[in-house]
């Protein structure tokens, strides 16, 4: 039985700024709850694929993980040991275990270093090898990542997108990642060179016995690539279970709505239930501040159906993720 590599309990990050100049002057912050509460664990050689529409906190979330991010409270224990809690220099040693592909490797690979020297750099950084055994390391990336050796006398402008992508995920192997957070892996690529993707990272799974955060708001790609999905909205989780289960039968109607956005052709029962489901207010949002009780009460159908009863939108009765079956949990006072 895989044991659990990491355990998140209660995370939270919230973001301060001024607003204005006059709130500058009365020295006021505003709190924003980018991350609030949230609570999930991996299994070794697992995924877990984290959905939600833009700003709902899921990089974040990676970020605060990996002590990119100095979390407001809560706890990341990876292998036994609470991250939030290490020092600086306690924290560097486990750099090589747990590492990010970012979403815009633009930035995140230097302009003007050749590949071969971002590999090279990466490698020195968490390991002490002579020059033989680094272009022995680098050979072995560029065949576990399926890219051509050439490539390593370009600069990263020189390469496409997927190319892009291999090196992002060469570099994060080269330091002996064992847990990765894959920040939209996916996002700006034709489908094609999505579905190279995804199958490389699965295949890389198999091989090394990777475990996976894997980011994106490609419901398809979350669905081919996850064992497990969690479903955010506005800085929590409001559903988790299997990838299947998440697609085919959603229980909250965030969820629901997401998948359904998806779906071409359905039967007339699973119609007719999606347009009731989808006939709320889509309106406009404040990250801020989100709604008191249930943050998706403003926008849930369901809510309204019910004439807007009390229990969703007060504090004191803010839903929690409650297990219904197999370990699916979901946050929704009227679970469908």
């Amino acid at each position: 039985m895989s044991k659990t590599i990491l355990e998140v309990v209660d995370l939270k990050k919230h973001f301060t700024h001024q607003r204005g100049i006059f709130s500058a002057l009365q020295e006021k912050m505003r709190s924003i709850p980018a991350v609030d509460g949230v609570s999930f664990y991996l299994k070794e050689n697992e995924t877990v694929g984290l959905v939600g529409e833009s700003g709902c906190g899921k990089t974040t979330i990676g970020r605060t993980i990996l002590r990119l991010e100095r979390p407001t409270s809560g706890k990341v224990i990876f292998d036994g040991r609470d991250i939030t809690l290490l020092s600086t220099d306690e924290l560097r040693g486990l750099r090589g275990r747990m590492q990010m592909i970012f979403q815009d490797l633009d930035a995140a690979l230097n302009p003007k270093m050749r590949i071969r020297d971002i590999l090279t750099e990466a490698i020195g950084v968490h390991h002490r090898l002579t020059d033989a055994e680094t272009e022995k390391r680098i050979a072995e990336l560029l065949d576990q990542v399926n890219l051509k050796k050439s490539k390593l006398t370009n600069f990263p402008h020189e390469l496409s997108g997927g190319e892009k992508r291999r090196v992002g995920v060469a570099r994060v192997l080269s330091v002996g990642a064992q847990f990765i957070v894959a920040d939209e892996p996916t996002s700006a690529l034709d489908v094609s060179i999505q579905a190279q993707v995804v199958n490389l990272l699965r295949d890389l799974q198999k091989r090394l016995g990777l475990t996976f955060l894997f980011i994106s708001h490609d419901l398809r790609v979350v669905e081919l690539m996850s064992h497990k999905v969690a479903v955010m909205y506005l800085g929590k989780i409001v559903e988790m279970g299997m990838s299947d289960k998440i697609a085919r039968a959603p229980h909250h109607p965030y969820t629901h709505i997401l998948w359904s956005s998806l779906t071409e052709k359905q039967s007339r029962e699973v119609a007719k239930r999606a347009v009731s489901v989808q006939a709320g207010r889509w309106g406009v949002f404040d990250f801020e501040r989100p709604a008191a009780g249930c943050r998706f009460a403003p926008r849930c159908p369901v809510y309204e159906s019910k004439g807007r009863p009390a229990v969703c939108t007060e504090p004191a009765t803010e839903p929690q993720l409650v297990e219904l079956d197999g370990g699916h949990r979901v946050a929704c006072h009227f679970p469908l």
